[in-house]
């Protein structure tokens, strides 16, 4: 084999084991980025449920804002109202679009759990809602940390591709012991 033979070889190798590598790790796999942990903290946010509706609830500082869905099909509560309370006070509710809504608190709540109750009037349809808003910010931190959030983004990629570099430098250490046997030895 050649010099440039050599090369080529070497070159093949290292593409096929990365597109391997890209293609092993499946369809549907961010391998961008991972966000930090520490540059988006995550917010708080309740569930709640029944059988004609789900209710989503995110706190950001003193801001909640509530979405409404059907529980069936998972699309917005058109001509709904919808009534607010927050850890036991009623909250004067804004809808600034179908199925999503706002409210302020009076100050933004410490560390500890919520209750929330909703009561939701659409058409001829009403239910209470009920559900507890955790507010806890080193166990969502904690939580991100857990699941991989801080670790370098390269990481999961690489466990694909080093295998199939080292079959690549082993291949390549085979082809020059090869070269080296016809040769007599000799460089």
């Amino acid at each position: 084999m050649t010099h440039i033979q050599t090369i080529r070889a070497w070159a093949a190798a290292l593409g096929l084991s990365t597109v391997t590598a890209l293609v092993m790790a499946g369809e549907g796999h961010d391998h961008g980025e991972a966000p930090s942990a520490a540059a988006e903290p995550t917010l708080a946010r309740f569930e709640a449920t029944s059988d004609q509706f789900e209710l989503v609830g995110v706190l950001d500082g003193r801001q909640l804002t509530l979405y409404l869905d059907q529980a069936a099909d998972n699309s917005p509560v058109k001509g709904a109202s919808l009534e607010i309370e927050f850890a036991g006070k009623a909250l004067p509710v804004k809808q600034t679009e179908e199925g999503t809504f706002e409210a302020t608190l009076a100050a933004e709540p410490e560390e500890g759990e919520y209750p929330v109750s909703a009561t939701v009037v659409a058409g001829q349809a009403s239910d209470l809602l009920a559900a507890e808003l955790d507010v806890h910010e080193a166990a969502h931190t904690d939580a991100a940390d857990a699941s991989g959030g801080g670790t370098w983004p390269m990481s999961r990629w690489l466990k694909w591709a080093l295998p199939g570099l080292v079959v690549v430098a082993g291949g390549l250490f085979f082809i020059q012991r090869n070269k080296r046997t016809r040769m007599g030895g000799a460089e």
